[in-house]
């Protein structure tokens, strides 16, 4: 039989009860099970499914907590806690796991934050201590679904994997979709692990995606006319601003072009929210 290690799912049979812990063995050696690691009652000979672990002094130890991503396998696992160390994530499991300071970007604002999420498998180290690794390209090129081209011009759900100063690799959530966001489509880098609102503007013949995490032309008028609405009620309801006014006038005070300035007051005037008279635009 091979050696007992870390990061193994093993079935053993319950030798003793010891106090606070059982202890299991699988024949040749012993492992201790904390009762605190126990998720239903045991007895002595029953044959019992747990996960193997290293604890603080590198000795083996069992959980009946399986977690949902093992070695070799990937999955998603929220951010639980960020330290200078890195970022730890749940993985189903009575124990936590780290993703080392080393393999996040060197921006730590492009640190995943606590909720976030990483694409990640399970490996241990020398000793025995278990560490998330995130998945690879190479991985990724395995394991992409093929998307159709009906995904054009949809809307789906994806996280960031993998960000480069060209731009951002995402995979969607709920379909292992590959997706590439240039930096020209987005207006500030997100996070790695960062749940984005992706539009798909190309199917490629691999079936890998290109995104864009800008809105479409018609939600940017919208944007607009917001900005503008919100800088009407914070000076009371009237501005010295219309469509007489000029460029660059437009610029310095809303930071858009007079024609999307012109676009959105338009919005705004059909919704009846503004009017226009004598040079000022004005809530009705």
């Amino acid at each position: 039989m091979s050696e007992l290690q870390s990061g193994q799912v093993v079935e053993l049979t319950v030798l003793e009860e010891q106090g606070s812990k059982w202890i299991l063995t699988d024949g040749h050696s012993e492992i201790p099970l904390n009762s605190s690691d126990l998720q239903a009652a045991i007895e002595v000979g029953e044959k019992v499914k747990v996960f193997l672990y290293a604890d603080r002094r590198g000795n083996l130890q069992a959980t009946t907590a399986i977690p949902s991503i093992l070695q070799g396998e990937y999955g998603w696992a929220r951010v639980i806690k960020v330290t200078k160390e890195g970022a730890f994530v749940d993985i189903g499991s009575s124990r936590e796991v780290l993703v080392k300071e080393e393999d996040l970007p060197p921006l730590q604002n492009l640190w995943p934050e606590v909720g976030d999420h990483l694409y990640l498998t399970l490996r241990t180290d020398r000793n025995g201590d278990l560490f998330g690794r995130l998945i690879t390209e190479e991985k990724v090129n395995e394991l992409y679904e093929g998307a159709l081209e009906e995904l054009h011009n949809k809307n789906i759900k994806a996280r960031p994997y993998r960000l480069l100063p060209v731009g951002s690799f995402l995979l969607g959530t709920e379909a292992p979709y590959r997706i590439f966001v240039h930096n020209s489509e987005m207006e500030a880098e997100p996070r790695l692990g960062q749940e984005v609102e992706v539009r798909i503007i190309a199917v490629k013949d691999d079936g890998s995606l290109n995104g864009s995490l800008l809105p479409r032309k018609h939600e940017r008028l919208g944007k607009d006319a917001e900005a503008i609405f919100e800088y009407l009620q914070s000076v009371g309801g009237k501005m010295p601003f219309g469509d007489k006014s000029t460029p660059e006038e437009i610029t310095e005070m809303f930071h858009m072009s007079k024609g999307a300035f012109k676009r959105a007051l338009g919005t705004l005037m059909k919704a009846g929210k503004v009017k226009q008279q004598d040079g000022w635009t004005e809530i009705l």
